[in-house]
């Protein structure tokens, strides 16, 4: 019977030396060499970041310096007693224009357009034979009275219904209307007064033409 020895250790291999003198040198010196570049990197950052923070309080410094230079030269100013009652007085005065322009065109003071339509009015009616010789119109044109001279009466009918037809006779009644034939006498005594001449005795007889005055009045709304 035979018996088989193993005399074979494994602690007797040659063991392989995995971290020497001389590499474990070189990582050193490359971690010294990243850590010291790793230093300057930060510092260099860092002095950036001071620079920027310096001319940051510099800028903002100007600005505050500006800011105290704007406060002062526009600092608010005292209201001024006088452009505040000439500013109230201008106010009332334009408040008064606006209470005139509505008073005069809600019409409470009649006709505001003057009497040049009137007279407009009596140059368009015209008549031959028949002319006035004096108008008169009261107020704001709600009376108005008319002195004439017809060749023969039965002008004055017809020149009264053209002359109410006009746009500004609208509202307006003659309510009295006087018709009579003055003395031929007195007739030729104004002649020959406006001729500057002496006047003509002349028999009494009627004179070539009548005289005539209308009066006008308001129509009432009723009517």
């Amino acid at each position: 019977m035979s018996q088989q020895i193993n005399l074979f250790n494994p602690i007797f291999l040659k063991q392989k030396k995995i971290f020497t003198a001389l590499p474990m040198a070189e990582a050193l010196g490359v971690i010294i060499a990243g850590a010291l570049l790793l230093d300057w990197y930060a510092g260099h950052t860092v002095a950036q970041l001071e620079q920027e923070a310096a001319a940051g309080k510099v800028l903002l410094a100007e600005r505050e310096q500006r800011l105290v230079k704007a406060n002062v030269q526009f600092a608010p100013r005292a209201a001024s007693a006088t452009l505040q009652a000439e500013l109230d007085a201008a106010e009332l005065e334009l408040k008064s224009l606006h209470n005139v322009e509505s008073v005069l065109q809600g019409g409470a003071l009649g006709n505001t357009a003057g009497y040049a339509e009137y007279f407009r009015a009596f140059s368009r009616q015209n008549v031959s034979g028949l002319w006035l010789t004096g108008v008169t119109i009261s107020g704001a044109g709600n009376d108005i009275g008319l002195q004439g001279r017809a060749m023969q009466a039965t002008m004055i009918p017809n020149y009264v219904a053209r002359l109410t037809g006009e746009r500004v006779m609208h509202g307006k009644t003659f309510a009295s209307l006087d018709i009579a034939r003055p003395d031929a006498a007195l007739a030729l005594a104004e002649a020959a007064a406006a001729a500057s001449a002496p006047a003509v005795p002349a028999a009494p007889s009627a004179a070539p033409y009548v005289e005539f005055s209308l009066q006008s009045t308001m129509q009432e709304a009723a009517k």
